[in-house]
């Protein structure tokens, strides 16, 4: 098969031809139909977060057919189109059985992120209890986006427990932000999106922002409180998590709002304790989702609750300059697909 393998931190993926692998038993093997491309992958590259054991295969959003299974497995037969929840955990910790997987203490991979490999390549031999069926009506595409972008952006909406008629910053219109923007759209929430790139302005209108800016932090804060007469808006939904963009999420915060923060980078958030304290605001963090948010994302999907948030699509053998073109910015989600 052919694959795009990491051999260095710093350096761009090889292609190259590497043995099929063979489901044992448990495990199941899958031709890989589309696999997204999102930060984490650039921040492996860059040796940040995550570090595999190289040389590692990347790829966490895969979406493909099942073409052989191993010993034990029940559920999936060939043909089966499926998606792959990443996170491979052990099921009995204290989060797993409190259906907050994410958080599992007793992790066993991330596939495509650490110690088990991912969709860059043309198939990948998984555990068979990581599948979850594709519906027939969602393409592969937009299959591969639920499992980071749609997940995450249901699991950050949950924790920041909207109402209808809130307002809500969500800073950073890249995948996630954009599900988030849409499902926050669709509860009755005014969603006034952030992102540096003004040549997102149209696109965020189209995944249901009221209003769109691209504004230094403190202009950003001074508009928030216009626009909500100095009150503040009640939710935001930081996917960015960048020192600045923290700090002004939190600033333009209405007294007893909540901060998701998805995002992270090495920077850090040094909280004005007054401010959290006497004005009651709530930051929480946002891992990733649960194989229930990936789950509801694919049904959202299926019933045209959610628009395919895929901006271009690129051939495995392009794998270098898909993720260059990531890390310039772009519009929407880029996912390989292979045909």
């Amino acid at each position: 098969m052919k694959a795009a393998v990491l051999r260095a931190i710093g350096q761009p993926l090889a292609i190259e031809e590497a043995p099929t692998p063979r489901p044992g038993p448990g495990e199941a093997l899958l031709r890989v139909r589309a696999c997204g491309i999102d930060g984490t992958d650039l921040k492996l590259l860059d040796g940040f977060g995550y570090v595999p054991e190289l040389p590692f295969i990347m790829g966490h959003e895969i979406a493909g057919e099942v073409l052989e299974c191993g010993a034990d497995v029940t559920g999936f037969a060939e043909g089966d189109r499926v998606v792959v929840y990443n996170f491979v955990t052990c099921g009995s910790c204290v989060y797993c059985r409190g259906s907050r997987d994410q958080l599992c203490l007793d992790m066993r991979g991330i596939v495509g992120v650490l110690d088990l490999p991912g969709g860059y390549a043309e198939t990948v031999c998984l555990p068979a209890r990581q599948l979850i069926r594709l519906p027939d009506s969602v393409s592969f595409e937009d299959g591969a986006t639920c499992c980071d972008a749609g997940m995450t952006a249901l699991r950050a909406v949950d924790r920041a427990d909207v109402s209808s008629g809130d307002r809500a910053l969500v800073i950073g219109l890249g995948g996630v932000g954009s599900v988030v923007t849409q499902i926050l759209a669709a509860s009755g929430v005014e969603v006034i999106a952030v992102d540096t790139d003004v040549a997102k302005a149209s696109w965020a209108r189209a995944q249901g922002a009221a209003l769109f800016l691209s504004l230094e932090a403190d202009e950003l804060v001074a508009e928030a409180l216009r626009r909500t007469g100095g009150l503040g808006v009640d939710r935001v939904i930081d996917v960015v998590g960048l020192e600045d963009t923290m700090r002004a999420g939190f600033a333009a915060l209405r007294r007893g709002g909540r901060m998701v923060v998805v995002g992270y980078t090495p920077e850090a958030l040094p909280l004005p304790g007054k401010e959290l304290a006497q004005n009651e605001k709530e930051v929480l963090g946002a891992r990733a989702g649960r194989p229930e948010d990936l789950r509801t994302c694919l049904g959202l999907f299926e019933e045209g609750a959610l628009r395919s948030i895929v901006g271009a699509t690129y051939p495995l053998q392009q794998v270098n300059e898909a993720l260059e073109a990531l890390r310039g910015g772009v519009i929407g989600r880029i996912v390989l697909r292979f045909d």
